[in-house]
């Protein structure tokens, strides 16, 4: 088992939640502020639609990738270890990428961005679910809801002041530079306050597991990113017909562990849990639709109506801002009505999108920072509501023996999703572009997948509910 070692001398644990909380923020601003440079970038370092989307699309592959052996990862060799390391390889990636001489060295080092996020980012919520009890952790995981919306209003906003500054001539650079005393602090810090717990190092690592989950998940989210933008050539069909029997694989093997008594990458006991399969599903499901909008929202933006970075990231604060809202009122209800809660933040999504597709397609002019506030705002709220009872519904019953694989597991599926969402979005985007379409309605057709998704949730969750309701007959 993870558990404190000894929990009467855990310390306080709010300090060791607000450092976990510092690096996991590092890594949420740095995802939302690269959307603001992508033109910037574009122009600097002379880069195709295709190397655009793979500024984003090779930091979530790689995070996506090494998530779930992650978070097996710290429960071996120790979540506080793993955490640290994390953040300190995120940070040098950091460096790498603010001093990148072309694009080729960029997206290298975005990957390298995401193996360091994925080792810190299923620590966080592991050790948070370890180190408070049951009564405390509604209102951490609250507060984890809040660092996300700052995270994700921070980003745009630092991202619009430091390349409208142009620091030193470095243009896009300090985005990426900034993180450097953000880590070292967070580095120092928690080597002196984040609780140190056992690790189950008996525990065997299964690496024919981690390479069989890599490659599936890569033979789904390659050809997802290149292939609407090449048309579909066949090898992109076939990748993602190998990815099911790579995934059926991958499955067996769990299977044949559990029957042999060793332990899993994956551990089957999850596989079992309707609740958890169903939850990740929707996780899933939800966070592909919103950072490939947030993507192509940059370009509409600037390249679209002449926005500076710093006018488009004061265009999409009313997002976060809206999640801190809702954030705030979810919080409120700790774990009630955890279902009911995720299906009115997702109506309330579904309704903010339809908004936000009708004054995206046909926006008023003069054009300003104001004209998307409403249903953005709208939408902020909707996902506010949501996230915290959808991480409390999809944790609730995990022993804490597992926490690592199951926030691990949760946070790869959310980000197989996110890279998804942004190759379905970006290419509905510039594929409508190509066509000779204008930027509204590129970007009217892109949100088509959004009300999609939305539509997709709620039968998921009536589904769960009718479910529930049959086995309780």
């Amino acid at each position: 088992m993870t558990e404190p070692k000894d929990p009467g001398r855990v310390g306080n644990p709010w300090a060791a939640t607000v450092l976990l909380l510092m690096g996991n923020f590092m890594n949420l601003v740095d995802v939302s502020i690269v959307n603001v440079a992508l033109p910037s970038i574009k122009a600097d370092l002379n880069a195709t639609e295709t190397q655009i989307e793979w500024i984003s699309a090779a930091y979530v592959l790689a995070f996506a990738v090494a998530l779930l052996p992650c978070g097996r990862f710290g429960d071996k060799l120790g979540r506080k270890r793993l955490f640290l390391s994390g953040v300190a390889l995120f940070t040098l990636a950091s460096v790498l990428c603010g001093l990148a001489p072309g694009i080729g060295v960029l997206i290298g080092a975005r990957a390298l961005q995401g193996i360091g996020g994925a080792m810190m980012v299923p620590q966080v919520m592991a050790i948070m679910h370890v180190i408070f009890p049951p009564d405390q952790k509604a209102r951490a995981f609250a507060l984890a809801g809040v660092v996300v919306s700052l995270g994700a209003v921070t980003g745009p906003l630092l991202g619009g002041l430091l390349i409208t500054a142009d620091l030193y001539g470095l243009d896009w650079r300090p985005i990426f530079l900034v993180n450097l005393p953000v880590g070292l602090l967070v580095v120092l810090g928690g080597m002196k306050l984040i609780p140190r717990l056992d690790s189950a190092r008996g525990m065997a690592i299964d690496w024919p597991g981690v390479a069989l989950f890599a490659l599936a998940v890569t033979l789904v989210v390659l050809p997802m990113i290149e292939g609407p933008l090449l048309g579909w050539p066949w090898w992109s069909l076939a990748l993602l017909a190998l990815a099911v029997p790579v995934a059926a694989l991958f499955l067996r093997r769990q299977h044949a562990l559990e029957h042999a008594g060793r332990e899993q990458l994956l551990p089957v006991a999850l596989l079992r849990d309707g609740g958890f399969l169903s939850g990740v599903t929707v996780v899933m499901l939800h966070f592909s639709a919103i950072p490939g909008m947030f993507l192509v929202l940059a370009i509409y933006f600037q390249t679209g109506f002449g926005l500076s970075p710093l006018e488009s990231g004061l265009a999409t604060a009313p997002f976060p801002l809206g999640v801190m809202v809702g954030s705030w009122v979810t919080g409120r209800f700790g774990t009630r009505i955890l279902t009911a809660r995720i299906a009115l933040g997702a109506a309330v999504l579904l309704a903010g999108m339809a908004w936000l597709r009708h004054v995206a397609g046909d926006p008023p002019m003069p054009f300003g920072v104001t004209t998307l506030a409403g249903p953005l705002a709208l939408n902020g709220l909707g996902m506010g509501l949501a996230i915290s009872p959808l991480f409390q519904l999809v944790l609730r019953d995990v022993p804490g023996r597992i926490a690592g694989a199951a926030t691990g597991g949760m946070q790869a599926f959310q980000q197989v999703g996110a890279a998804i969402g942004i190759a379905i979005v970006s290419s509905l985007f510039f594929v409508a572009l190509r066509g000779g379409a204008d930027h509204p309605a590129a970007l009217a057709h892109a949100l088509s997948y959004q009300l999609v998704v939305f539509s997709a949730i709620l039968t998921v969750l009536a589904l769960r509910h009718w479910r529930r309701r049959q086995v309780a007959a």
